[in-house]
C-alpha cells in the first residue's frame, strides 16, 4: 500500500492518512498524556499497547476528538494527495473521515440490530433528512463483514456482550471512513471471534487501504495483527516501530514491571511473549507423574 489515499471498489472507501502531533492531555490539573506523537497511513494497523494507565485510551481518544487536549496538532489526508486540519473539521466532517469503537457503549432499547447499525450512517444523512442512497448496500455490508447478519432484526437489548460489541463494530463500518479507531475491540468477545475480528481488522487494511488504530491489552494479538506498535508508558510513548522491534523482553519488563520473556513463534515467525509471575517455574508443577 502507498501512503496516498487508497480507494476500493468494492466499499467505496478512501483511506486517509491521519497525523496526530504534541498530544498533550490533563486530568484534573496533570497531564496525562505527554506530547505524544502518531500517524496511521492507509492500509496499515497500528497497535497502541501498554500497562493499564499508560494513556492508551486517551490517546486515542483524543485523536478521535473525544476528548479535549492541551495542545495537540491533527492533519488528515485528502483526496488531492494534500492535507486538512482535522481540528478544523464540524463533526459531521471529520466523522465522514474518522470512525471510532468505544469501550463500554450503552445498549439503548427498543432498537433493533439494523436500527444500531444504521446509526453509523448519519454524517452521510445531512440535518434536513437529506436521502443517504448508499445507506442501505453500506448497512448490508457492515452487517455481513461482522458475520451479524442473521441477528439483523432481533431487539439490541437481546444480545450477548461479545454479540453487541460486533454489532457497534458493523455500526463503525457502515460509517464507511478511511480512518478507523478501536479501543479495545476484543473485550467481551470468545476466543473464536477474537481471531475473527482481528482477521477482519487486517482484511481492512489490506483489501480496503484504511488506516486502523488500535488499543490491544493482549501483546500477541499486537504482534499478530499490526505492522506498527506504539508502546506506552506512563503517558508516554516509549518506543514505535515494528513489532519485532518494540517488544523486546528488555523493553516490556522495564514497562510492565513484571519479567517478560519474547521468543519467535515458529508457526508465525512473530514475536511471542510470556510474563513470568512468582509461581510460574514451582518445582512441585515442573515435576512430572507416572
Amino acid at each position: 500500500m502507498s501512503s496516498g489515499e487508497e480507494t476500493t471498489a468494492a466499499s467505496g472507501v478512501r483511506g486517509h492518512r491521519l497525523a496526530a502531533r504534541d498530544v498533550t492531555v490533563s486530568y484534573g490539573g496533570a497531564d496525562v498524556v505527554h506530547g505524544a506523537a502518531i500517524t496511521l497511513r492507509p492500509g496499515e494497523v497500528t497497535a497502541l499497547v501498554g500497562p493499564n494507565g499508560s494513556g492508551k485510551s486517551t490517546l486515542l481518544r483524543t485523536v478521535a476528538r473525544l476528548q479535549r487536549a492541551r495542545s495537540a496538532t491533527l492533519t488528515i489526508g485528502t483526496a488531492d494527495g494534500g492535507a486538512t486540519d482535522g481540528l478544523a473539521l464540524t463533526t459531521r466532517e471529520f466523522s465522514r473521515r474518522v470512525a471510532l469503537l468505544t469501550q463500554g457503549r450503552p445498549t439503548p432499547g427498543g432498537l433493533t440490530v439494523r436500527d444500531l447499525v444504521e446509526f453509523g450512517r448519519y454524517p452521510h444523512r445531512g440535518r434536513w433528512g437529506r436521502p443517504d442512497p448508499e445507506g442501505p448496500a453500506a448497512v448490508r455490508r457492515a452487517l455481513a463483514m461482522t458475520g451479524v447478519e442473521d441477528l439483523a432484526g432481533r431487539a439490541a437489548e437481546q444480545l450477548s456482550g461479545g454479540q453487541l460489541q460486533r454489532v457497534w463494530l458493523a455500526s463503525c463500518l457502515a460509517q464507511q471512513t478511511g480512518v478507523l479507531l478501536l479501543d479495545e475491540p476484543t473485550t467481551y468477545l470468545d476466543l473464536r471471534y477474537q481471531v475473527e475480528l482481528l482477521d477482519l481488522i487486517r482484511d481492512l487494511a489490506d483489501s480496503h487501504g484504511i488506516a486502523v488504530g488500535v488499543v490491544l491489552h493482549d501483546l500477541d494479538q499486537a504482534a499478530a495483527v499490526a505492522d506498527r506498535i506504539a508502546l506506552l508508558c506512563a503517558g508516554r510513548i516509549v518506543a514505535e516501530g515494528r513489532p519485532e522491534d518494540v517488544l523486546t523482553p528488555e523493553r516490556l519488563t522495564h514497562t510492565y514491571g513484571i519479567r517478560v520473556d519474547v521468543d519467535i513463534d515458529p508457526l508465525t515467525g512473530l514475536p511471542r511473549t510470556r510474563a513470568v509471575g512468582r509461581h510460574h517455574a514451582r518445582p512441585e508443577r515442573l515435576s512430572t507423574t507416572s
